[in-house]
């Protein structure tokens, strides 16, 4: 982290400006750009810098509504929350059901486009997540790109869960837009980036400025930036994501070893089709609010629901969707930080808190 926070002290100048520090520092958003283009399996030219994932994906939703205006969008209510309210902002929702697991079917993908094409309005844009940011399960993006592409609908693809965690390769992928968070995979917090299929140009949501090529209108935010090319830069190292993602599986399976020592206590998601880093497990007999609070005072920072949900009161509408009880999940994540000694101390703490919550209720 050194080295990006050192560099990012004496970026000051304005990439949009010919005098010298302005050259400087757009050498320096154009270098962290390709880097960040390497890990994902693109060129530098299709990545349009963000603030990050929740503006990535409304960019893409208008921009693809502008495109095709009047028409549906087409996506599961497992999709992230950013997703399925700029949908809901700007047209009519087709749902698209999923199962106990939470993956979605591209053979209900298929059945909608269908159905919303011989009422005589073909769907504008398909959202499919890379992967569910509250159970991990990852989804057949490529079987709905597919599907997408054989109905000429745009397709976006939200991979902030598993962008910098899976190997990607979104080029091949041929998804029309994909959004990627920073902070997801160790990067800074508050910067993104949307990636543009080849050849598509659409409206711009952010206006006021040619910046990103007349793509995204604004200052960009030169440290975050260039922490985001530092992070992808070292994920591209021979071997790095690969041993990374075996680190995160094998303590998110001893998180799960530990918790299902507990009576009553199931995990949520595609256990062997999930993201290494992200476990979900459901406890029965309590609530979750009180299980996170419990094992925040030994030390644990856990969530129980999507990430960006805390200050909400209602139930999950991804648990709801999948058919579970939306009020009882724990959310159970591990990063880079993360040590075996974290591991080890949730074991401990994890019986110790349910069994004394379970002890008060009865």
């Amino acid at each position: 982290m050194t080295s990006w926070l050192e560099s990012s002290r004496h970026a000051t100048g304005d990439p949009g400006r010919v005098h010298t520090e302005g050259r400087v520092v757009r050498a320096t958003v154009e270098q962290a750009r390709e880097q960040v283009a390497a890990l994902l399996g693109v060129r530098p030219r299709q990545v349009v810098f963000t603030s990050g994932g929740t503006e990535s994906v409304n960019t893409a939703t208008w921009g693809a509504t502008r495109a095709r205006p009047g028409r549906s969008i087409v996506l599961a209510d497992v999709e992230h929350s950013s997703v399925r309210d700029s949908s809901a902002r700007a047209g009519s929702v087709v749902p698209v059901e999923v199962d106990r697991l939470g993956r979605i079917d591209p053979a209900s993908v298929e059945s909608a486009l269908q159905n919303t094409a011989r009422a005589g309005s073909p769907a504008a844009l398909v959202h499919c997540q890379g992967a569910n940011h509250e159970v991990g399960t990852v989804q057949p993006v490529r079987e709905v790109v597919e599907v997408c592409q054989r109905h000429d609908a745009f397709v976006h693809v939200d991979a902030c869960m598993t962008a910098g965690h899976i190997e990607m390769d979104l080029d091949e992928l041929g998804a029309d837009f994909v959004s990627v968070s920073a902070h997801k995979l160790g990067g800074p917090p508050g910067t993104g980036a949307l990636v543009v299929r080849r050849g598509l140009r659409v409206e711009p949501w952010l206006v006021g400025g040619e910046q990103e090529r007349a793509r995204r209108g604004g200052l960009e935010n030169i440290p975050g930036i260039i922490g985001f090319g530092a992070a992808a830069e070292a994920l591209t190292e021979p071997g790095r994501l690969a041993f990374e993602s075996a680190e995160a599986t094998r303590r998110t399976d001893a998180i799960v070893a530990a918790a299902t020592t507990v009576d009553d206590v199931e995990v949520l998601g595609d256990r062997d089709r999930r993201v290494p880093h992200l476990v979900c497990v459901a406890v029965g007999g309590v609530e979750a609010e009180p299980v996170l609070l419990g094992l925040d005072q030994s030390g644990i920072a856990a969530h129980s629901g999507s990430s960006c949900s805390s200050e909400s009161l209602a139930p999950s509408p991804v648990l709801a969707a999948m058919g579970v009880d939306a009020e009882r999940s724990l959310r159970l994540s591990v990063g880079w930080s993360t040590t075996d000694d974290d591991v080890e101390a949730f074991a401990t703490a994890f019986p110790r808190v349910v069994a004394q919550l379970r002890a008060l209720r009865a």
